[in-house]
């Protein structure tokens, strides 16, 4: 793609960046074909080749972003199937976050617009405050079909049936391997997932322990960053960052560090990406380092040589969630643990395919994001599972939300395969 940006403009670090992964896309529109908005809407406009063209014309303009420009960057649920499409190899992540960060500074939205997006960066990265607005929402549950606003809806419907107790394996502390220590790792524990779930963590370390990890639990460590750099909210995007990056260095240059373990893949794309989200800031190095022992849960039990099981003849029907498979390109993984566990493995038609979750996209496209769940848990449902295993909590909840099949994290599978210990979801 012809860019043309002025010798002044190139001179950002920012712009130098959209131009170099707009000079990469040829137009070939292969994108359109894995597009969830795009099968959905039949607007070039909301295919990641439209959003790639809008993008560039308001960079290239400097003008502030606009009303149609926001509308079709909105609807992006930065599922990033394009990136596993594009055989160009555009880098449509940075590009759109980009994006998002350029209208944050330059569009002004509606009130109610403002409102919820404050609301939402200054309730979800906080797990008491995230717990509280929970209990709230389940109190007030009942009364949705008085509210008008579709997205205040969704919020309240939101709440799950059973609000778990504060798990006291999420704080501060240190678990020993069991027998020879075979890794020292961190595990981020995360922020929605604590208040949402607190069985995916303790489940984690278990499995750790038991294949030879030390785990640790580091002190001062919060939000990954992930749900505020999404929003275009870069300056606290950094700051839960830079906490994160300096906590854990301190660990690496202290016992030492062989990984950071993540459960919750849309955690993990972002804390893969420090490197990049830093690359102009005198953390560059520490931000990378972190960047680089950072793993998926399935990809350092494949380290650790999960042991093979005996049948446990239940069927699972994996979901391949879009920051597992298309952000962290982690696909074949979690089903060769869940094989080795001893399950049966299905997956449903059209896996590539988004759930509609993504972050906190079901609370700001709901219509969207309904279509997008009702599609996925019908293509679950025609597997006929006993159960549903995804790798990202906001999957579950989304897919758990509309379907009566249990469905629990896959670690807690494995758990269950390694120590006996039964998801409480499966009766």
């Amino acid at each position: 793609m012809k860019t043309n940006f002025t010798d002044q403009q190139l001179t950002d670090p920012n712009i130098k960046r959209a131009d170099e992964i707009l000079r990469t896309c040829v137009h070939c529109g292969f994108c359109t074909a894995t597009c969830p908005t795009y099968q959905i809407l039949g607007d070039e406009l909301d295919s990641p080749r439209g959003r790639i063209y809008l993008i560039k014309d308001m960079f290239e303009s400097g003008r502030p972003a606009d009303k149609k420009t926001v509308e079709h960057v909105d609807k992006c649920l930065s599922c990033l199937a394009c990136m596993t499409t594009c055989p160009s190899g555009v880098h449509y992540m940075h590009l759109i976050d980009q994006a998002r960060a350029y209208i944050e500074k330059t569009y002004k939205r509606p009130l109610m617009d403002r409102l919820l997006r404050w609301a939402l960066s200054q309730i979800i990265p906080y797990p008491k405050r995230f717990r509280l607005a929970l209990w709230g929402a389940k109190r007030g549950k009942p009364l949705a079909f008085l509210i008008p606003d579709q997205r205040l809806k969704a919020m309240l419907e939101m709440a799950p049936k059973r609000i778990p107790t504060v798990s006291k394996n999420d704080t501060a502390q240190i678990f020993a391997a069991i027998g020879p220590r075979k890794k020292r790792v961190a595990l981020l524990t995360g922020c929605a997932q604590k208040a949402l779930n607190a069985d995916i963590n303790d489940a984690t370390i278990s499995v750790l322990r038991r294949l030879g990890c030390e785990v640790v639990i580091a002190k001062g460590m919060g939000c990954c960053g992930a749900l505020t750099h999404h929003m275009g909210r870069q300056k606290p995007a950094h700051e839960s960052a830079a906490a994160n990056i300096r906590i854990w260095m301190a660990e690496v240059n202290g016992e030492g560090l062989d990984a950071v373990v993540i459960n919750t893949s849309g955690c993990g794309t972002t804390v893969k990406d420090y490197g990049h989200m830093f690359r102009n800031d005198p953390m560059s190095a520490d931000a990378a380092h972190i960047a680089s022992i950072t793993k998926d849960i399935s990809e350092i039990l494949i380290d650790l040589e999960f042991p093979k099981n005996k049948p446990m003849e239940i069927t699972v029907a994996y979901h391949a969630a879009c920051s597992l498979q298309h952000g962290q390109q982690i696909k074949t993984q979690p089903k060769t643990l869940l094989k080795r566990a001893g399950f049966e493995v299905v997956e449903p038609k059209d896996s590539h395919l988004c759930c509609g979750s993504a972050g906190t996209y079901n609370l700001l496209q709901p219509e969207l994001s309904q279509e997008l769940k009702s599609r996925k848990v019908t293509t679950l449902e025609a597997k006929q599972p006993d159960v549903i295993a995804a790798g990202n909590i906001g999957c579950m909840i989304q897919i758990g939300s509309g379907t009566d099949i249990p469905i629990v994290h896959t670690v807690e599978l494995l758990n269950w395969a390694i120590s006996g210990q039964k998801p409480r979801e499966i009766v």
